[in-house]
């Protein structure tokens, strides 16, 4: 399936998933109920087969491959998208998790990228417009110190990763590093673009999931002897499903939400308050 291969049938609006795994897909396959959904990812052949999936299912998809750390990608992307005449809603999904790739490579993909994707995108915003970008409960549970917040504060900067590692040096730019750092980013990002969407008529919030049960989680807990003592502390002893979280997406980018943006919405089942206070 190409950029072109795709099931039209109702008009409906088009919503760009970024993200065809586990957890891009349980967004996808929500939206997809009032959505044409535009699925991004940077394994053409994954999103081929996930678009395919969607199509399968009775939805309407298409296949775009994207690398979000390439301006020239994005900009593709955003071709694509003006092609279709607009969007309705974005979820940024795509990330690295801190055993999946090294200090640049989380940096880029977990923030350098959605922020290039919703620039890319804040033209085309309007009225009813709503970006979702997935932080992660991590950036509740660390902090940036000034230099850090400010070089996070220029997300779409060529030399980013760089920048912050050169500020962190070689002991403090680890992958845990950056992850954490990258969400917290992407909380950021969210807020200080509230404004220049607000302008639309649109809105842009972030999400952050807490322990959420996906295929690429389920290799953190070997990976980080800490994520299963945070779990034993999960106040309500489960990790949470993907479809959960799909439950609170499709919330934000309804009319349901139309007074949320600039914000975070933190879906951990209590942990981050567990790991504060107790």
């Amino acid at each position: 399936m190409t950029a072109t291969d795709e099931v039209t049938r109702s008009g409906l609006p088009t919503a760009i998933v970024v993200g065809a795994g586990g957890l891009g897909m349980a967004v996808a396959r929500r939206l997809a109920q009032t959505h044409h959904i535009v699925l991004a990812d940077i394994d053409a052949a994954l999103a081929a087969r996930q678009a395919a999936a969607l199509i399968e299912e009775g939805g309407e998809a298409t296949a775009f491959p994207c690398d979000v750390t390439s301006e020239t990608s994005v900009a593709a992307l955003g071709q694509l998208v003006r092609g279709r005449g607009g969007f309705r809603s974005l979820v940024h999904v795509a990330g690295l998790s801190i055993a999946a790739g090294n200090f640049a490579a989380i940096v880029n993909v977990n923030l350098r990228g959605p922020a290039l994707v919703a620039r890319e995108l804040l033209p085309l915003a309007g009225p009813g417009i709503c970006a979702v970008l997935i932080a992660s409960m991590a950036a509740h549970l660390s902090s940036a110190d000034g230099t850090a917040a400010e070089i996070l504060s220029d997300p779409t900067h060529a030399d980013l990763a760089s920048r912050l590692a050169a500020h962190l040096g070689p002991q403090g730019a680890t992958p845990s590093a950056a992850y954490a750092l990258s969400k917290i980013g992407l909380l950021k990002y969210a807020r200080a673009s509230a404004s220049d969407w607000g302008r639309r008529g649109a809105r842009i919030v972030s999400l952050s999931p807490g322990m959420i049960a996906t295929p690429m989680g389920k290799g953190a807990y070997a990976e980080s002897p800490n994520k299963a003592r945070m779990f034993a502390r999960s106040p309500l002893g489960r990790e949470g499903a993907m479809h959960e979280i799909a439950d609170a997406v499709e919330f934000l980018v309804s009319d349901r939400a139309s007074f949320i943006s600039g914000t975070d919405l933190l879906v951990d089942g209590g942990l981050s308050a567990a790991l504060t206070y107790t």
